[in-house]
């Protein structure tokens, strides 16, 4: 059998402000081209289909288009689920009438997960799509007050669809998850609400021939050569500058085993990092790439930014080396600080929601009853 495994579409995600409908758009295109090219049996996305739970209309209308060439032009089956990013009942609600002979899709947790079972020439292969949930939903729908972390959670939802695959079955579970010793990006949300462990370890997979994750960014396999992440089409941040995107081409043998090759994306504008004087950074060769700027001149440039933008015009950060902080402190601190300031929060939250940033009026509203609220503390 011949899946083309993918995640992390993150349709309706801009880059520093920037569309990528059509960055989204040419991957998209490419996944269906690599359907049809390498006569796909099943096509698996694992989850953050969408930026947010309640995606622009542009990026839905994008997503049904593909899904409906995929289905009336190939004959391929669809399996996928609802990431930490996505909402489970909208990912849920595409699944009504869908012919389930051809589709698994996955919104929400459930006690009971039955498979999608398909047959080759080899016998059956059943497909488990665990979508992504917080611990208090998995207390509530197994009715366990124990489950205290995601690989709790996890466990749990595989021993709920292990008992559904047929005797002699192959078994690819496709689950959106953080395993243990993965190599993790910047533009990743965090799994847990506050605190706690994040990750799962490989061996929660045991009995699985492949597994199929999502949430990572970057492609990479973990554990084992079965258990495996295709990483985004797209790279998201700078610290993913000049990386390599691709999906997972597997095919499935007759005993389970598994042969993995990587289908590169070839991206509409890449993410780069360049460093130097800022008059040589003008006589690079113009580029709609998307670049963060790393001057090496002693003194401040004036206008360095409108003036690079003439050759970059998706020139997104400039910098200069003398202030550059270690990366592995400075995003951390970033984090740190803006989390100790509520206000901040506050914005990030209306930002994200509205799509258009806090007005003065409304902080001055926030701040108030944030200054109301430390007051009723401190009286107490």
């Amino acid at each position: 059998m011949r899946i083309l495994h993918t995640a992390d579409l993150h349709l309706g995600r801009q880059f520093n402000g920037i569309s990528l409908d059509e960055d989204h758009q040419a991957a998209l295109d490419q996944i269906e081209t690599a359907v049809r090219e390498h006569a796909v049996d099943v096509l698996v996305i694992a989850g953050d289909i969408f930026d947010r739970a309640a995606p622009p209309a542009s990026a839905i209308r994008q997503f049904n288009n593909f899904l409906t060439r995929i289905a009336s032009e190939t004959e391929a089956a669809v399996v996928m689920m609802a990431g930490n990013h996505d909402s489970g009942d909208r990912i849920g609600s595409m699944a009504v009438m869908t012919d389930r002979r051809r589709a698994l899709i996955r919104g929400t947790v459930a006690a009971d997960e039955p498979p999608l079972v398909l047959n080759d020439d080899h016998g059956q292969v059943a497909f488990s799509a665990l979508p992504f949930c917080y611990e208090y939903a998995a207390r509530e729908c197994f009715a366990d007050e124990t489950l205290a972390c995601p690989e709790d959670v996890l466990a749990a939802q595989i021993a709920a669809a292990r008992r559904h695959v047929p005797d002699g079955a192959r078994w690819v579970i496709v689950a959106h998850a953080f395993v243990a010793g993965g190599e993790g990006s910047e533009s990743e949300r965090p799994l847990v609400r506050v605190g706690g462990i994040e990750t799962v370890r490989p061996q929660v997979f045991a009995g699985a021939h492949y597994v199929a994750l999502g949430h990572l960014h970057r492609p990479q396999a973990i554990g084992a050569a079965h258990i495996r992440y295709s990483g985004s089409p797209l790279a998201f941040g700078f610290d993913e500058a000049n990386a390599e995107k691709s999906m997972c081409l597997v095919e499935m043998g007759a005993e389970g085993e598994v042969r993995v090759e990587a289908i590169p994306f070839s991206a509409r504008r890449g993410v780069r990092v360049l460093t130097g004087r800022h008059s040589e950074l003008l006589q690079v060769e113009p580029s709609d790439d998307f670049v963060k700027a790393i001057l090496t001149d002693e003194a401040p440039v004036i206008d360095a930014m409108k003036r690079l933008r003439t050759v970059f015009p998706n020139a997104c950060e400039l910098t200069y080396a003398a202030r550059e902080r270690a990366p592995e402190t400075k995003g951390t601190q970033k984090r740190l600080a803006r989390l100790s300031d509520p206000v901040s929060v506050a914005k990030d939250f209306v930002s994200l929601v509205e799509e258009a940033p806090m007005g003065e009026s409304e902080e001055r509203v926030v701040a108030a009853a944030l200054d109301a609220l430390v007051r009723g503390e401190d009286a107490a």
